[in-house]
């Protein structure tokens, strides 16, 4: 089949302690899934129904790279996440069953024009100009489950310049990794290669050019990123 232009190259992620590679397919995000995090975005933390946006498979960046400062921004942050890739397809999965399709975890890092995402909020607009931009999605190594298990507690703790901003335990998620999973399942088929960023925990904030982040969660290794000249 002739293509009017060149297919774009498939975004992919590494395998810890392995050449392998994973494609990515989709990359969803949960919002305010720590509730010390959602007092501070100044929303109730009760166990509302959980809400995603999503990000570009493209917008993937991987541990030791340079970002730029983005564009179109005076306030860019931050947030330390825990990553699920799913490795089996499924719809309308049942919370028992959820562990089955994940096929590995690893750390990632949310970064947010927060400055966009908040007049868009306000505004009632969606968050893409927010969230969802060029070289959005740090993602480390999958470490896969089937050798580590399913995370359940544990240090999630983010540095700035040595300086720790975040810090909890995995424990803290509002909806835990299986609700997580069957809920979103109940209206999206999962497939191989789809990511889920989980939501971040209190303290969220800026960074600049020049800073090295760096998110670290127990069993998964860290991943830094420095923040580089702007765009």
């Amino acid at each position: 089949m002739p293509y009017v232009f060149d297919p774009a190259p498939i975004p992919t992620i590494a395998v810890a302690d392995s050449n392998d590679r994973i494609p990515v397919r989709r990359i969803f995000c949960v919002g305010r899934n720590y509730a010390a995090h959602a007092r501070e975005m100044g929303k109730d933390p009760d166990r509302d129904p959980p809400f995603f946006f999503t990000k570009p498979a493209d917008a993937v960046v991987m541990h030791g790279e340079i970002v730029a400062y983005p564009p179109g921004t005076v306030n860019f942050h931050y947030e330390a996440e825990l990553v699920v890739v799913i490795g089996k397809t499924g719809r309308k999965i049942a919370e028992g069953d959820a562990l089955s399709h994940v096929w590995g975890y690893c750390v990632g890092n949310d970064l947010t024009r927060r400055d966009l995402q908040l007049q868009a909020r306000e505004q009632g607009r969606p968050w893409d100009f927010g969230k969802a931009f060029d070289r959005s999605a740090v993602v480390g190594p999958v470490y896969p489950a089937m050798a580590l298990g399913h995370p359940t507690e544990g240090f999630i703790r983010l540095t700035v310049n040595g300086e720790t901003k975040q810090e909890a335990d995995l424990s803290e998620l509002i909806w835990s990794v299986p609700e997580i999973i069957s809920i979103l399942s109940d209206s999206i088929t999962l497939q191989p290669g789809d990511l889920i960023m989980t939501g971040t925990p209190a303290g969220v904030g800026p960074l600049v050019e020049g800073d090295t982040c760096t998110v670290a969660i127990e069993g998964l290794g860290e991943i830094t990123t420095v923040i580089g000249p702007r765009d």
